[in-house]
């Protein structure tokens, strides 16, 4: 219960899996044990951060970890927010703006909805973003563009949120399922490695053509919802290579 009140976890439930995982300090040191006593005094740290309101922060996590990125001061684009695990992890990374974007309703946390540095906007599909809605619903240009996505191929959001924001730097999680054919995925899963390496390819390539080449390529430290093996790409304005150029690291990291 006391890394449920001073705010390390959610619930005893989560609080229970945290201390388990190894994740919670009393003091400095690691304790392992749900029974442990604490008391008033005692300083409770959690290795992990904050509790994460959604799986996929651990994925932005590992992506600003592996390429030593700092959102200090900047103001991001989320794009399928959902509950706000890319925002959130943004917010802890420095972010003093985020723009909280998704085509559903009512999924963003209540802790990042109430936060007045995040600006969340409901039932938007960013396929048809444009300059004007950009400029007249938030007014100003992100330095990032964060995207967790959802039943839609990254290779039909680039292009027009690309065109409505300018430049900027983008972490994008491509998720095979929803970059190769319908006849390649077999119940959400796509299996065949060779389709893994066809889709993030898909994507640097297109994001080439828009101007944003590919800076960092990874596998996401955890799966899919479904099982599927993810990746996390960089792309930019100013820095990185073409795709060709990635082709290989793609291959050895599409087929491990």
């Amino acid at each position: 219960t006391a890394v449920v009140s001073r705010g390390l976890a959610e619930t005893r439930t989560k609080a229970q899996r945290r201390i388990r995982a190894g994740d919670v300090r009393v003091n400095g040191q690691l304790v392992l044990s749900v029974s442990h006593k604490v008391s008033d005094d005692d300083v409770l740290t959690r290795d992990g951060g904050a509790d994460y309101v959604g799986r996929g922060a651990h994925k932005l996590k590992a992506a600003l970890e592996q390429w030593n990125l700092e959102l200090e001061g900047c103001c991001v684009l989320d794009l399928g927010a959902s509950t706000g695990g890319f925002t959130q992890v943004a917010l802890d990374n420095g972010a003093t703006r985020v723009i909280a974007l998704d085509v559903g309703h009512g999924q963003l946390h209540p802790r990042l909805a109430a936060d007045s540095r995040v600006e969340s906007f409901e039932g938007i599909n960013a396929r048809l973003m444009d300059a004007t809605w950009w400029q007249e619903q938030v007014g100003v240009s992100p330095q990032w563009v964060v995207a967790d996505l959802s039943f839609v191929s990254l290779t039909q959001i680039i292009a027009p949120v690309r065109a409505a924001i300018g430049d900027a730097g983008w972490i994008v999680l491509v998720k095979p399922q929803f970059e190769v054919g319908r006849t390649k995925v077999q119940g959400g899963m796509v299996y065949d490695r060779d389709d893994h390496e066809a889709a993030v390819m898909s994507v640097l390539e297109h994001a080439a053509t828009q101007g944003l080449s590919c800076h960092g390529v990874m596998a996401s430290p955890i799966t899919g919802e479904g099982g599927n093996q993810e990746y996390l790409c960089w792309l930019s304005p100013t820095l990185g290579r073409n795709p060709t150029q990635w082709s290989q690291q793609v291959h050895l990291l599409t087929h491990p």
